[in-house]
Parts: structure tokens; C-alpha cells; sequence
């Protein structure tokens, strides 16, 4: 580890490179020749090789690399992501030239080859999105209500104000008001002739509270709180609740968190038997009310859960008909990846192939899977990553997530996958009509990612409006990490006075 950057000879420091660029090759080509048997798609072959070599750079803390860089007016190596060979090499023969050393160094990249990891992502974001008109290069999805099915001028309305894509939210509605809204939106496009791709979002196991005993049950800090198979009603004055996925209670062990209501509620596991589990409660206010339909999450707890339900797959021979994306809730897994993938072939044979797949990440598990699961999907298919940062939150911590959701959106630029950045972007602008200052600048963050997801609201139109004018300002700035210097108005010097 190199501790006093600026000491650092350049002819060290061109070691040091050449070090780092062996073992980032052999550990890569390693993990590469072990993917490989699993992409069927030749043209993500490049894009998964970067990703191993991505990965076995970043095992490894290079913050003392990085500065001694700096420098040298060099790349510190901080906008590696969709180039990793290409990005050393050039550093390492700048660095060679400034030496007088030229042996032993790799070739330097051609320009296209330097540039090549952008290429790919957005070729990659046009097969799942589609192509894109005006200014924005980021898309704007938006979660259809029940209103579109009824409404024809709906769509029009979002169309024009610029939603490049329709996410219709299976949970909720029926099919036949799903077939309605596409109907709908599908005139619309014809008539504004503004292209819009179809996402028809999975629901997938989300447990959820069945039953509150007794009825309109208040809660506060440190009250017990029994998660039962069935309610035992001659338990008066026992507050016990009831979970939509009873299969969930075996796999829960004592010491384990849980959480209620997006992590409004929370407590840990005390005690468990054959009626269910006890918790004792840490997080809520007092007096707040227990309600039925409110989410569960099991941070601490190794769940295995089926990712499809049976009603997913009912819902899934309307979806390959209807659908250009395909929504996948709980994907835990590669494995996950491919059950979906052996259901579609199934339904439209080579035709699945060409249906994208958005993977929702929602829990730890399925961020430590994330590479496997990234080559498994795009290996086959279009494929797009959702950061479901609701879920996510609870599940990581609050505090973690925004740790996380950085380096999801690197790891995916090095896939070349694109990724939607979801969750409460503007809900304020979207619920009320006023947003508050803290979503301006998240929706100013979510340039970084291919799509943006707005929520259904009262409001979503003048919220399409606001996020597509954020997201053409901050374009003009920044490129994923890369600061984009654009000339400042705001500090134009003035005209001379003489």
C-alpha cells in the first residue's frame, strides 16, 4: 500500500500500475471464464468481462494510488467504471512516456476502444427503453392510476409532457383495467407520435400484515407484540397480528429485527414457538395504530421465498402479450433470474429473448448477488436494474442507503446495465404539488441513472414537467461521475464600465 503519495517516484508508481493491471487481469479473466458458459448474447460478452475485471479492481482500496496520481496531472482512476483495461493502460503508458519507459508496458487503447464501455450502455438503455427524442438523454417512467384505463387523454397529457415509458403496477388493479390503460396509452402514442415502452411490474411474495387483533390496536415503545399463525382470540388484551406469508414465521430466529409499515414500526424477536414469534417494540410512536395491508421486512433473516407467486405467473401469459419489460419483485438470486426466464420461454419460446427484464433490488441478499445476477439476465435478454430504494432503506438502514445506491449505479455502469432510480422521486410535487428541497436535489442526483420513476399522483404532470427540466440542466453538467464543465453564467464577468 503505497502511504505518502506525494513522496512517490513515478517510476515506482509505474510499478505499482503495472502490478495492479497484472493481478485486475488474472483475477478477472478468472472470474470471466466462469460466467461465460452462461451468456448466451455474444454482444454482452465485453460488457461481462469489464464487470470482472471491475470487480477484482475493486476488492482493493486505491485511495493511496489515487492521490499519488494527482500529481502527475494523470486519471486518479475515479471514473473507471465502464473502462477498466483501457483506463489503466492509457494511465500506465502516460505514466511510461513521463518515465522514458516503454518496456514491458500493455499497448495504449485506441480512442474507440476508450470509449467503447459508453457505447455499449447506451446502446444497452436503447434495446430496453427504446429511443428517445429532444434534449434528455435520461428516460422518465411513470406509474399509471386506475384513471388511465378510463381517460384516453391521460396518456396524451403525459406523452406530451415527456414520459418515454408506462409502468403498470400489477399489485394493484385487474387485468382488464391493465388491457384498458395499455389501450389507451398505445392510441395516445399514435396520435403524438412520441414513442413509450410498456413495464408491467410483478407484485411477487410481499408479506404483509393479514389480520390486527384487537381491532385499531394502539402501540408504544417496549409493548410485546405476537406475529401469530392464527389469532387466539381468548388472548384479551394481547396485541397480535397475522402475516399474508405464514410460511415466513419457521425461517425467523430469535435476536432477529423486524419491520412494519416502510420501517415506521419495528422491534426484535424475543421469543418464538409453535403460535408464532414475540416481538418487543423499539421503533414506532406512541399510541400509533396497527394496520392491516402494511409491508413487513426481515432484515436480519435468510428468507427462502419463491420470487414468483402463483398469481404471477396467471398474471405472466397476459404480460409476454402486452409487455416490452417485465418487473421482477424479490430477486434474491441468479437462480431467481432464471426462473423467470424458463417461465417466458415457455409461454413465447425464442420471443423471450427479446422481453426486458428489470430486476427490482430490494434486499441485501440480492445486492451481494448482484453480479451473478446482472450476467445471468443480460447474458440471455435487455435487462435493466430498479433501485427500490423503499424496501431497500429498511432492509440496509437509512443510513446506508445512499452508500449503496452509489455503488449499485457503478457496478451496473461497469455492466454497461442501465438502471432506474425509483422510490418517492418528487412524491412531495407528485402528492401535493409543492416539492420540498431535499427531493429537488435527490431528482438532481438521479441524472446519473438511464430512468427516472415517478409515482401516480394528482400532480405527476407538473412533476414530469419539473423532473424533465432538472434533468436536462444537470446533463448540461455532470456525466454519471464525471463533472461536465459547461460555462458558468452566473459569474460572467459584467461588461466593462469604460
Amino acid at each position: 500500500m503505497l502511504t505518502e503519495p506525494q513522496t512517490i517516484a513515478p517510476t515506482a508508481l509505474l510499478q505499482s500500475l503495472l502490478d495492479l493491471r497484472h493481478e485486475v487481469f488474472k483475477e478477472g479473466e478468472a472470474r470471466f471464464q466462469r460466467w461465460q458458459p452462461h451468456i448466451r448474447r455474444s454482444q454482452f460478452l465485453p460488457s461481462a468481462r469489464n464487470l470482472a475485471y471491475y470487480l477484482a479492481l475493486r476488492w482493493r482500496d486505491l485511495r493511496a494510488i489515487q492521490m499519488a496520481l494527482m500529481p502527475w496531472g494523470l486519471s486518479s482512476l475515479g471514473r473507471i467504471e465502464a473502462r477498466v483495461l483501457p483506463n489503466l493502460d492509457a494511465v500506465i503508458n502516460t505514466l511510461g512516456a513521463l518515465c522514458h519507459s516503454q518496456q514491458g508496458l500493455p499497448p495504449r487503447p485506441p480512442l474507440a476502444a476508450f470509449f467503447e464501455g459508453d457505447r455499449q450502455l447506451r446502446q444497452h438503455t436503447q434495446e430496453l427503453f427504446g429511443e428517445i427524442r429532444g434534449k434528455r438523454h435520461v428516460r422518465i417512467m411513470v406509474t399509471l392510476p386506475t384513471i388511465a384505463a378510463t381517460d384516453p387523454q391521460w396518456s396524451i397529457t403525459l406523452l406530451r409532457k415527456g414520459m418515454n415509458c408506462a409502468r403498470i403496477n400489477c399489485a394493484h388493479d385487474d387485468p382488464a383495467t391493465w388491457q384498458a390503460m395499455i389501450a389507451n396509452l398505445r392510441a395516445a402514442v399514435h396520435l403524438t407520435n412520441q414513442p413509450c415502452k410498456i413495464l408491467m411490474d410483478l407484485g411477487g411474495p410481499k408479506p404483509r400484515v393479514a389480520e390486527v387483533f384487537p381491532e385499531g390496536a394502539r402501540i408504544k415503545p417496549n409493548d410485546r407484540l405476537y406475529v401469530c399463525y392464527n389469532i387466539d382470540r381468548s388472548r384479551a388484551g394481547v396485541v397480535q397480528i397475522t402475516c399474508s406469508l405464514p410460511e415466513i414465521l419457521p425461517q425467523l430466529k430469535v435476536g432477529d429485527r423486524v419491520w412494519l409499515d416502510d420501517g415506521h414500526i419495528g422491534g426484535q424477536i424475543v421469543a418464538k414457538n409453535e403460535q408464532g414469534v414475540e416481538l418487543v417494540l423499539s421503533h414506532c410512536k406512541k399510541g400509533q395504530r396497527l394496520k392491516p395491508d402494511k409491508g413487513f421486512n426481515f432484515p436480519d433473516s435468510q428468507l427462502s421465498l419463491c420470487p414468483l407467486t402463483d398469481r404471477d405467473r396467471q398474471h405472466l401469459d397476459l404480460i409476454v402479450q402486452e409487455a416490452d419489460l417485465i418487473g421482477y419483485s424479490y430477486v434474491q438470486s441468479a437462480a431467481d433470474i432464471a426462473l423467470l426466464q424458463s417461465e417466458l420461454t415457455q409461454r413465447c419460446g425464442d420471443r423471450a429473448q427479446r422481453l426486458g427484464i428489470i430486476a427490482k433490488i430490494e434486499t441485501l441478499q440480492a445486492i451481494r448477488a448482484l453480479p451473478d445476477l446482472i450476467v445471468q439476465a443480460a447474458g440471455q435478454q435487455p435487462f435493466g436494474i430498479m433501485i427500490a430504494r423503499g424496501d431497500l432503506a429498511v432492509e440496509i438502514g437509512y443510513q446506508r442507503l445512499a452508500e449503496m445506491q452509489e455503488e449499485i449505479l457503478w457496478l451496473c455502469e461497469a455492466a454497461h446495465v442501465p438502471v432506474i432510480w425509483a422510490t418517492q422521486v418528487l412524491e412531495n410535487l407528485v402528492k401535493k404539488g409543492v416539492p420540498s428541497r431535499a427531493e429537488m436535489t435527490d431528482a438532481a442526483m438521479a441524472e446519473r441513472a438511464e430512468c427516472v420513476m415517478l409515482n401516480k399522483g394528482p400532480y405527476v404532470g407538473l412533476a414530469v414537467d419539473t423532473l424533465d427540466d432538472v434533468l436536462v440542466r444537470m446533463e448540461a453538467h455532470q456525466q454519471k461521475k464525471t463533472p461536465q464543465l459547461r460555462a458558468l453564467h452566473s459569474w460572467q464577468p459584467s461588461a466593462p464600465s469604460y
